[in-house]
């Protein structure tokens, strides 16, 4: 009886022992759960810094000659970045400039006119028909006389009258040579010639300007971010050289559901991280654009459920953020 009583004050113990064993355990469950409900994980927004860029490229097709900077060199407006090998627009320019030539001499003979040589002899001419002209007029005078008298024929007055007017007409007729002579060509012909050599001039100032293009400059401060050709390739009218960062002008890139933008409007300031800096910055909202129907979160369940649209939200910092990079994540904690 006596070791009966003893396995049965043992099995109570045991019982005893295991109840207060799993009560512990369902109170430490319960406590996990607390401790968990209220401290719940934050839910991240992530998004990216991006920095403006601009294309390098050049108005005209040509082999590349040489690239003066490399990936990530930092550069500063008015600096050149590359130059290109161009033969046919130099053989263009010679024609160009052969033109030039050509207009400007042709210009210059009409705008001065006849030789001293040519505007001497028209003198010459001239100062012969005055001459005969006044031998005419007073041997006409002479033969008028003669006929008031009625020593002379009407017939020999008629004749001195008709030798008189010839000898006017050749001596207005030398005048206009000589006149012609001192004045040069026509008004119309020297506005033609001077229209020719402006022409001339505009080819080669385009030509020169196409030359000019031949030698690519940074239009900005920044950082080349990529080069695309080497050197030796040809490349296209309007083709990319390389890319320039801006990295004075940078900004971050959010993708966020809907339901997520509260106090996120244009214009609102808000915490974020940027884990490759270990820092906060404060970055406020410039822009919000709907991302469209090919970027919704689809609900999960029929019932209670519906879509939710996503939106590209960009911020910047508010003042600037010394080593932000473009590429790296930038957080947002939504609680």
């Amino acid at each position: 009886m006596k070791e009966m009583d003893e396995k049965q004050q043992a099995q109570r113990l045991n019982i005893v022992i295991s109840l207060i064993c799993f009560a512990a355990v369902i109170a430490v469950v319960c406590v996990i759960g607390i401790l968990t409900a209220r401290h719940t994980d934050p839910e991240f927004v992530q998004g990216q810094a991006e920095a403006s860029e601009y294309r390098v490229s050049s108005k005209v097709p040509g082999r590349i000659a040489r690239i003066l900077v490399r990936e990530g060199q930092a550069v500063k407006a008015g600096d050149t970045l590359a130059i290109l090998d161009t033969p046919d627009i130099d053989a263009k320019l010679a024609q160009a400039e052969a033109v030039q030539t050509a207009a400007t001499a042709q210009n210059a003979r009409a705008q001065k006119g006849a030789r001293e040589e040519q505007i001497q002899g028209a003198f010459e001419l001239w100062q012969k028909a005055k001459a005969g002209l006044e031998i005419y007029e007073k041997s006409y005078k002479r033969v008028e006389n003669l006929f008031q008298q009625g020593v002379v024929s009407e017939q020999k007055r008629d004749e001195a009258k008709a030798q008189f007017d010839a000898a006017a007409a050749t001596e207005r007729a030398a005048k206009s040579q000589y006149d012609m002579a001192v004045n040069g060509a026509e008004k119309e012909v020297k506005e033609m010639a001077a229209a020719q050599m402006q022409q001339a001039q505009g080819v080669v100032a385009e030509v020169n300007s196409y030359i000019a293009e031949t030698i690519l400059i940074a239009s900005a401060d920044g950082e080349v971010s990529e080069i695309f050709p080497m050197v030796g390739e040809l490349v296209g009218t309007g083709a990319p050289i390389m890319n320039i960062a801006v990295l004075d002008d940078m900004w971050a890139s959010f993708n966020i559901r809907e339901d997520l933008l509260k106090d996120l409007g244009v214009g609102t300031q808000f915490k974020s991280y940027v884990p490759a800096l270990d820092r906060d910055i404060t970055m406020e909202v410039t822009s919000m654009r709907d991302l469209g129907s090919y970027a919704v979160w689809r609900a999960t369940k029929a019932k209670g459920q519906y879509d939710l649209k996503t939106f590209e939200l960009r911020a910047v910092p508010v003042e600037p953020v010394e080593g932000l990079r473009p590429g790296m994540s930038v957080l947002i904690e939504k609680k």
